[in-house]
């Protein structure tokens, strides 16, 4: 198995912003698009525990479309192989300071391209700066 194979790593890497960017503008059809449509994908958030594609595609719908905007840091994003990888980040926003968010994601590929098959997402008090470990 190749790990961080630079070709599998670009393509993660864009799903990834693409979905970055959907997030902040609340593009709901394209984050729809990039979670796998299956009962057994889970997203755990910052409140709220959603298990299969009906519940996360409920609580997207229904989500405000305020206050999503988020500056990442520390994104580190590996795969495993040619369809497997992972991405976890830092983020902060603006109108919670002193707090740090973090989220993870497991990221397939299947024949219509890369979907998050699993992801959490939490808040944490971010008391000493919250730095992550350097990329490798």
């Amino acid at each position: 198995m190749i790990i961080d194979d630079p070709e599998v790593r670009a393509e993660v890497e864009a799903a990834f912003a693409a979905y970055e960017t959907a997030l902040v503008g609340n593009d709901v059809e394209t984050l729809e698009r990039l979670f796998h449509d299956d009962p057994r994908t889970i997203r755990y958030g910052a409140s709220e525990n959603l298990y299969g594609m009906d519940a996360i595609r409920a609580f997207r719908r229904a989500r405000s479309p305020q206050g999503l905007a988020r500056d990442l840091r520390d994104t580190v994003i590996t795969t495993y192989g040619r369809d497997c990888a992972v991405a976890m980040t830092l983020f902060t926003r603006a109108g919670a300071p002193g707090r740090i968010g973090r989220q993870s994601q497991t990221w397939l590929r299947f024949p219509d391209g890369w979907k998050v098959v699993a992801a959490h997402v939490s808040i944490i008090e971010d008391d000493h700066g919250a730095s992550g470990a350097p990329h490798p």
